[in-house]
């Protein structure tokens, strides 16, 4: 499977956008995308300025979301308690084929977590364990500001220690004229954590905006084309 899977350092922190802007640049270049994420909660409390994420993931690619995603609760909570609380029994096997029916004919796959890496999908399967199901190589998603060192290196030695392959970080949104503190954590981040550091401006959630915006990142150099 060619592709990649993008995580956060956090909730809220982009990660979503960065997976549809990914989309979005790959389907323009005429490629065959295939968007899966395992789970989305948060269908009870909808973002009236945004989509869900499968159905801004699912727009990206030009497929239905429920293609993108096979599992979905209406709280906004960790996937395990929202599937707890419905009384879902959730089997990480089925999550990983569904992906990989996705995936089928696709040219290349690009996946997505919830929240950061270590969250649980159940209580002992996370979203790490969902990526190295999968074989795709890490994007890491981050905030460009205060603390985002420390969540950013933090996630990259988290993936690394468990096998997984990290192609780079995303720092977004980056601002057109980023301030001193935005371009030390940039490079701060390059550094310690010997990885690339792309940046994303703010993207809307337009196709063709989110479309612009990832073609601005390292597509080849990450495998991607």
């Amino acid at each position: 499977m060619r592709g990649a899977f993008v995580t956060g350092t956090d909730t809220g922190v982009g990660k979503t956008v960065v997976a549809a802007a990914l989309v979005a640049a790959l389907s323009a270049r005429g490629l065959r995308v295939a968007p899966v994420k395992p789970v989305v909660t948060g269908l009870d409390e909808p973002d009236p300025e945004r989509p869900l994420d499968h159905v801004l993931l699912g727009a990206a690619a030009g497929v239905p979301p429920e293609r993108v995603t096979p599992l979905t609760f209406g709280p906004a909570l960790s996937p395990h308690l929202a599937a707890e609380l419905s009384g879902a029994a959730v089997e990480p096997a089925a999550l990983v084929a569904a992906a990989r029916a996705a995936a089928e004919g696709a040219d290349v796959v690009i996946g997505e977590g919830a929240g950061g890496l270590l969250v649980p999908i159940t209580r002992g399967y996370l979203i790490r364990d969902y990526a190295l199901d999968l074989g795709l190589p890490l994007i890491v998603a981050a905030r460009p500001g205060l603390g985002t060192i420390n969540h950013t290196l933090l996630t990259i030695e988290s993936a690394r220690a468990a096998g997984l392959r990290v192609l780079g970080v995303v720092l977004t949104p980056w601002p057109a004229e980023p301030d001193a503190m935005q371009r030390s954590n940039r490079e701060t981040i390059a550094a310690l954590g010997e990885v690339e550091v792309a940046t994303l401006r703010r993207a809307g959630v337009e196709v063709a905006d989110l479309a612009g915006a990832g073609a601005a990142l390292p597509l080849e150099r990450w495998g991607l084309t």
